[in-house]
């Protein structure tokens, strides 16, 4: 049995990991500090500026914005948070965007005052921004982590400072407890009513913008496509669902998500996934909250070693944790689950994170299709054999050669994911 500590721990990660966002995180991010500087300067806004680690760059580049009339780009981010924007909502700053304010925010940007630089950083998730009106200027660091604010200026005096490092920004839970074995015996042992909400959460936020994206006019209309090229099956329905729901995000639906490792897209393939399938194959509420939770948990663990922001695609590490959940929540054994694992990283480990945009509902589905197949294979008892590729003797070795690859190996490949991306 695990210890209470280590339970206390887990569920202190999914207070800290599954939290409500409105539209892509990256954008939001900008339009949080953005909002949360103007708290600080006295008079009317005069200019802002903004500088980006490349990472943030790429993901904010192309990704339409809530309630922005579908404008996308950083200065708008900025300039939407920063003129219509409410910091007390943190990542649902935009939530409360009205007509007005979404005029000036346009006018605002009319006039070109606001101004991107690229911050060249070490730091993937890293940005700057410094907000100006006639007489004073304020600015907000951001570092790590979405809202994690590590520094605040006022005319150039220190107002805030908190601790600058990773752990303090990310991991303010305790996270050495997470593994594949103890992540498993969590969602076997934990009281239900104590994952419940969570689990509750995340049915009616990522099931409603799901349902929105299925009928919605919303990219290429990705999970009507879907529908439309595939034999009906759950497994079409799971990978249609996590699809639209990605693609209405992406393409500035306002319909908030419950994300995963800061990532909205990742809370939602981590979960839709499962929801689809318990519904459809009459598994209890029960079992499918304890795969709801097992798959958030493994989600957070794949990442640990990945990071927040990389060349990397998060879909696949969120993937991969639905197919194992979708074991867990058919009564797979634990072998089973750590094959579902392995079978998926085999497959696809080499999917590239090219910024956010509605695209990224396409790489959801592949994702899924791979993870989904990788479940078929575990619960027939095949699995590809250790030490082939990257594949290692133990699961979590696997997962933290993996994780070795898209915070280190890839590094190069972001940079020229970003290059290319400012070039065109």
């Amino acid at each position: 049995m695990l210890s209470e500590k280590i339970k206390q721990d887990f569920l202190n990660i999914l207070k800290e990991e599954l939290i409500p966002a409105m539209g892509c995180t990256e954008p939001i991010a900008l339009a949080y500090a953005s909002a949360k500087g103007m708290t600080f300067l006295e008079g009317k806004l005069e200019h802002i500026s903004a500088r980006c680690s490349g990472n943030i760059i790429k993901n904010v580049r192309c990704v339409r914005i809530p309630n922005s009339g579908g404008m996308t780009g950083i200065e708008a981010a900025c300039a939407l948070g920063a003129i219509a924007g409410n910091s007390d909502r943190h990542m649902e700053v935009l939530e409360g965007v009205t007509k007005e304010g979404l005029e000036k925010t346009v006018l605002f940007l009319k006039e070109n005052r606001c101004m991107v630089e690229l911050l060249e950083s070490h730091v993937p998730l890293h940005f700057i921004i410094e907000l100006y009106d006639s007489q004073n200027s304020v600015i907000v660091e951001v570092k790590h982590s979405h809202t994690n604010i590590v520094k605040i200026l006022k005319n150039g005096e220190i107002i805030f400072k908190a601790a600058d490092t990773v752990d303090v920004a990310t991991e303010s839970a305790d996270r050495r407890g997470l593994n594949i074995e103890n992540i498993f015996e969590f969602a076997n042992e934990i009281d239900i009513e104590k994952i419940k909400p969570f689990a509750q959460k995340q049915i009616a936020c990522n099931m409603a913008i799901a349902e929105r994206g299925m009928v919605g006019d919303f990219g290429v209309g990705i999970g009507k496509a879907i529908f439309e090229t595939y034999a009906d099956s759950t497994f079409t329905r799971i990978r249609a669902y996590a699809a639209a729901a990605s693609e209405a995000r992406m393409d500035g639906c306002d319909m908030p998500v419950i994300i995963t490792s800061g990532s909205g897209n990742q809370g939602i393939t981590s979960t839709v996934p499962v929801i689809v399938y318990a519904r459809e194959n009459n598994i209890s509420e029960e079992r499918m909250y304890r795969a709801l939770i097992f798959s958030s948990l493994l989600t957070v663990y794949q990442k640990e070693f990945i990071g927040k922001l990389s060349a990397f695609c998060g879909a696949v590490s969120a993937a991969c944790a639905a197919g194992a959940a979708i074991t867990y929540m058919v009564g797979g054994t634990l072998t089973q689950i750590k094959d579902t694992v392995d079978n998926t990283l085999a497959d696809i480990p080499g999917i590239i994170c090219d910024g956010a945009k509605a695209s990224c509902a396409v790489k959801i589905s592949s994702a899924l299709d791979a993870a989904l197949f990788a479940h078929a294979l575990a619960m027939k008892g095949k699995v590809y054999e250790s030490n082939t590729g990257i594949l290692r003797d133990d699961t979590g070795e696997t997962i933290t050669c993996v994780g070795h690859i898209g915070r280190v190996g890839m590094q190069p490949t972001d940079q020229e994911i970003v290059k290319i991306m400012i070039q065109n």
